[in-house]
């Protein structure tokens, strides 16, 4: 009926024309007469109202699948990216934190942070280091996890700074089922790790990090106060080189190429050598291209 009534006022206006006022009507004009009673409409109503009922439900899909569509977002990143002491790797941190927004996991600042927050895990790590025993990998592997479960990490993506180090606390994350987008490794030859140490000053006032030569500080009154790190003297830096970065060497070569096997796949090596402008300039590339596939990944509406 309500599509009688539709015809019916529209044919109304067109019919007060003809009608003539002044001589009474026997009989009402076609365009008066209700839309079910005109034979030219007869046959094309019910045409016309199966067509319009098609178009709706394809109308009411495609609105469906549009909202469902723009329901959907991408998943978040999940990076991990290691690098030697000195490779830059704690800038990068920043500066990727900041572009994009991940939760920013490091495996040292979690456990100090659990420790002084009084947690189960923290207890039970603070009971090794009170001792001066290294912490097991079963209770950090735990912390990571419990950090990576939260809902910011898993609605805003992460990026787990230098973690893990060993084949079993990747298997650990794996079992877990963290698994990341991609493993990002930074390389710098051992040379400049060197260079970098050595030429690093702290201000004692502010805390501020400064190196002589790669950033150096705004003021000769913040200069004549800085001070020198009693381990980062030319012999102490390389005695550490030796004991940390060499380790760190000899741990790449086994546990940490492990790792690497287990990320193979999704490795991207950067060179860390260069500025960090330059160095954050690929690793934004790598991780806005990421984006985009996880994007496209969404796919569009069906047609």
């Amino acid at each position: 009926m309500a599509s009688c009534s539709y015809y019916y006022s529209v044919n109304s206006a067109a019919a007060a024309a003809s009608v003539n006022p002044n001589k009474p009507l026997t009989s009402l004009p076609n365009q008066l007469l209700p839309t079910s009673r005109l034979s030219s409409f007869q046959s094309k109503i019910p045409s016309l109202s199966l067509h319009s009922n098609q178009n709706l439900s394809r109308t009411h899909n495609l609105t469906e699948q549009v909202i469902a569509s723009s329901e959907k977002a991408a998943e978040p990143l999940r990076v991990m990216i290691s690098g030697a002491p000195a490779s830059g790797k704690g800038t990068q941190c920043e500066l990727i934190t900041k572009m994009y927004d991940l939760v920013h996991i490091a495996a040292g600042d979690l456990l100090r942070a659990e420790v002084a927050a009084g947690t189960e895990n923290g207890k039970r790590a603070k009971e090794y280091m009170e001792r001066g025993q290294l912490v097991p990998d079963e209770i950090v592997v735990m912390m990571v996890k419990d950090r990576l479960s939260l809902q910011d990490s898993e609605e805003k993506g992460w990026l787990l700074d230098g973690y893990p180090r060993s084949v079993s606390q990747a298997t650990a994350l794996k079992n877990f089922g963290f698994d990341p987008d991609i493993f990002i490794l930074l390389e710098v030859p051992e040379e400049l790790l060197v260079e970098r140490v050595v030429g690093r000053r702290l201000d004692p006032v502010t805390g501020k990090i400064y190196h002589l030569k790669y950033s150096p500080p705004e003021t000769e009154e913040i200069a004549a106060r800085l001070t020198q790190r009693f381990d980062d003297t030319e012999e102490k830096a390389c005695f550490n080189l030796l004991f940390l970065v060499k380790l760190r060497l000899l741990t790449h070569n086994s546990n940490v190429e492990a790792v690497l096997s287990m990320y193979e796949d999704i490795i991207v090596k950067v060179d860390g050598s260069r500025t960090k402008q330059d160095v954050f300039s690929h690793i934004d590339s790598v991780l806005t291209k990421l984006l985009e596939k996880k994007e496209a990944a969404l796919g569009s509406p069906a047609t």
